[in-house]
């Protein structure tokens, strides 16, 4: 009796083989009429296949036990706000030891501006503007009469264009056509001309001058008396069309110091002479790029502070409005780059403002963005910049496709030669398995930002040995059943629960492997561990759902069946013994003799 009820769990065994085979194709086809909706018919490339750069930012070693793990993930989760804030949604940025974090910019339109965003590390800071002139060297400044507060380079003229604030709670910096600009400022006859307003030698670098206010409610104070003679000196030799001289404007500057520092207004640099932070950027708590259509300024900057830096901006706001231009100004300052200098006419309050001038989308954004992602709880170097073409990534793509393909070409070779018939079996596994990781890599890449990059072809590469090899456990089964002198249908039942056990350990252990590689690595290795992983699942779910039901309909057709000599399945070949049946009646016989 207990022989009889193993038969039948064994026959039953054989389910209902097309039931499966439905399931794989309802989701094949899912998948695939997922891509065509989505209009992504092919994988998202990483920069190493599509081009693009990869940037690696050194925290700086003076920064002492500032460097955590826990500012690092910040500076991460900022350096991709920044990026991603830009539609650069392919950007990769992760941490790599202690103090790395690894930036990969996949090529496209926005790419050149994350780049320039992503090396503007340093924190960001609001700062009163005492001076600013034409970015070249400045000329020899002539001597004002004794008592004047300032001095003027001969031959500068005084501005034509104006910027105002609104008292409405927002900041607005409203020019004349001919003279706005994109950084809300206006642009003087001066600096178009490419003279300079030079800051007012000082007889100390301690001396002051006291405040005065004319008839018009304007401070007459000179702005500038504080500032030492050595960064006086500073300010008028520095060359902000110069890379070199840009990046060491405010080196080493701390927040409570003047500064010199750059910034570019209509493709014209333009240097600065800055006071000490009135604001830190980390109090800004949003800003964001809007059309205003009510008040027709266009593109402007609506940006928000919390409860300190609200109090601060109307501290400073205040002083603002009591000062001649360019000393009305405040620049928003970025590691030495002024991105905007918007002026202030009347004190605003209620934490919030509206920076306005002759915005694009772009530009506003940008700003925008700045004000929003610009402070970092830690200072950072470039230390290494990696720029790859996209002919280069081509050439890398087709190289990793010819690899896949010998590869899939040897496997499909070696099936035909050693299982003949079953390779049919082997094969459209194959394909399965690969149409259904296609599919999915399109559809991850714009669900989560999915990039397939080298490491991870190399890893769809090695994926079709683990899936060949699933089917080999499978048919080797079968195969010893047959020796056995089982027929071909009750060995695929007896062989199946043996080899399934074998094909998931093996399967767990690949699954394994990837996900700690994925957890621990970084960079494109990654993408590796990823698609191995990915594939390592799909493997289960083809033999499960593919491989197995389709084995079993094949075993019902005589060419399998009745063993013919291409089939693989050739009981000469494969040196079958007597039936069962035949080898338990000649034992009977000679237990009766």
């Amino acid at each position: 009796m207990a022989a009889a009820k193993k038969g039948r769990r064994s026959s039953g065994s054989q389910g209902y083989p097309g039931r499966a085979l439905a399931v794989i194709l309802v989701a094949l086809v899912a998948l695939t009429g997922g891509i065509f909706l989505s209009g992504h018919k092919t994988p998202r490339l990483g920069i190493d296949l599509a081009g693009g750069v990869e940037i690696t930012l050194t925290a700086k070693p003076d920064q002492g036990k500032a460097v955590s793990k826990a500012n690092m993930n910040t500076a991460v989760d900022i350096i991709n706000n920044r990026v991603n804030g830009l539609g650069v949604s392919e950007a990769e940025v992760q941490t790599q030891g202690s103090d790395n974090i690894i930036v990969d910019i996949p090529k496209s339109t926005n790419a050149d501006q994350a780049e320039q965003q992503v090396g503007t590390t340093a924190q960001l800071y609001f700062r009163q503007v005492l001076a600013d002139g034409d970015g070249a060297p400045t000329p020899t400044a002539t001597p004002t009469p004794s008592g004047s507060a300032t001095s003027t380079p001969s031959g500068s003229a005084t501005p034509k264009s104006s910027s105002s604030a609104t008292p409405s709670g927002s900041a607005k910096a409203t020019t004349t056509p001919s003279s706005t600009t994109s950084q809300g400022r206006a642009v003087t006859d001066a600096l178009k001309s490419g003279t300079d307003k030079a800051p007012t030698p000082t007889p100390t670098a301690t001396a002051t001058t006291p405040s005065t206010t004319d008839t018009s409610g304007t401070s007459t104070t000179d702005p500038t008396s504080g500032v030492s003679a050595a960064l006086q000196a500073k300010y008028t030799a520095i060359d902000c069309t110069k890379p070199a001289e840009r990046a060491k404007a405010s080196e080493g500057a701390k927040a409570t110091d003047n500064v010199v520092a750059c910034g570019e207004v209509d493709k014209q640099w333009v240097k600065y002479l800055l006071g000490p932070s009135e604001i830190d950027g980390k109090h800004v708590t949003s800003a964001d790029a809007v059309f205003d259509t009510q008040s027709g300024n266009g593109w402007v900057v609506n940006l928000s502070f919390d409860s300190k830096g609200s109090s601060q901006f109307t501290d400073v706001t205040k002083n603002l409005a009591a000062q001649a231009s360019p000393n009305n100004q405040f620049a928003i300052d970025l590691d030495g780059n002024v991105v905007s200098a918007p002026s202030v006419s009347s004190t605003l309050s209620g934490g919030t403002a509206q920076i306005s001038g002759d915005f694009t989308q772009q530009s506003a954004t940008d700003l925008a963005n700045v004000l929003k992602y610009g402070s970092l709880p830690l200072a950072f170097n470039i230390s290494d910049k990696t720029t790859v073409s996209a002919a280069l990534g081509g050439e890398q793509l087709r190289g990793g496709m010819i690899a896949g393909a010998v590869g899939l070409a040897l496997v499909v070779i070696y099936l035909l030669a050693y299982y003949r018939g079953l390779s049919f079996v082997a094969v459209l596994s194959l394909v399965v398995s690969a149409a259904l990781t296609y599919t999915i890599m399109c559809l991850l890449g714009e669900a989560v930002g999915f990039a397939l990059n080298l490491p991870a072809v190399c890893g769809a590469i090695v994926a079709i040995g683990i899936t060949a090899d699933s089917f080999i456990v499978f048919f080797e089964r079968i195969r010893d059943e047959l020796r056995d002198g089982r027929t071909l249908q009750p060995a695929v039942a007896r062989g199946w629960p043996r080899a399934r056990r074998t094909i998931l350990v093996s399967d767990f252990v690949s699954f394994l492997a990837a996900a700690v590689l994925y957890i621990v690595s970084v960079g494109k290795v990654r993408g590796f561990a990823f698609t191995l992983g990915l594939t390592t699942l799909l493997d289960v779910a083809v033999v499960f759902l593919f491989t197995k039901p389709l084995m079993t309909i094949l075993a019902r057709r005589a060419f399998y069946a009745k063993g013919h000599k291409w089939s693989g399945l050739n009981p000469e070949s494969l040196g079958v013994k007597a039936p069962l049946r035949r080898i338990r009646r000649q034992s009977s016989e000679t237990k009766e003799a």
